[in-house]
């Protein structure tokens, strides 16, 4: 699986959410790709997000008004997506204001972290822990527990 978060806001080098977002990246079986881009206007911010989605990936947009799933829901998607020819996924995390409509109207699905608000940096580092616990349920490692 290729997985392709794309995200507002960039990633100083040796922070400790770079070290963690390294750690799962480097755990992970499957090819992880960051892009980034720095702060803007929410235009210039979802020109950028919509760019990058490749062309045959399934689309996952965090928003606060998305469904919270438990992992193992999550997981369950990513497999039948796998199992119906998906080899791609794509997340968006948006700048500060959120995500413009158009780029909602882009997503397979609309996921939530829950109600808290995090910040983008820790909000990647979860997001990358996600990703490995995705892909550890898919195969049956041990890794998750419910």
């Amino acid at each position: 699986m290729k997985v392709t978060i794309t995200a507002i806001g960039k990633c100083k080098k040796n922070s400790p959410e770079a070290m963690i977002i390294e750690e799962y990246v480097k755990r992970s079986g499957w090819d992880i790709v960051i892009k980034e881009k720095d702060n803007s206007t929410q235009e210039d911010e979802a020109r950028f997000l919509q760019s990058s989605i490749p062309h045959r990936a399934k689309v996952i947009v965090l928003d606060e008004r998305g469904e919270n799933m438990k992992s193992i829901d999550l997981a369950k998607k990513v497999e039948n997506w796998q199992i119906n020819g998906c080899s791609e996924l794509c997340f968006l995390i948006g700048g500060a204001d959120g995500h413009l409509q158009s780029t909602r109207d882009k997503a397979d699905l609309l996921l939530s972290f829950g109600k808290l608000t995090l910040p983008h940096m820790l909000m990647r580092a979860v997001l990358s822990e996600q990703i490995y616990r995705i892909q550890t349920i898919i195969q049956h490692h041990p890794y998750h527990r419910e």
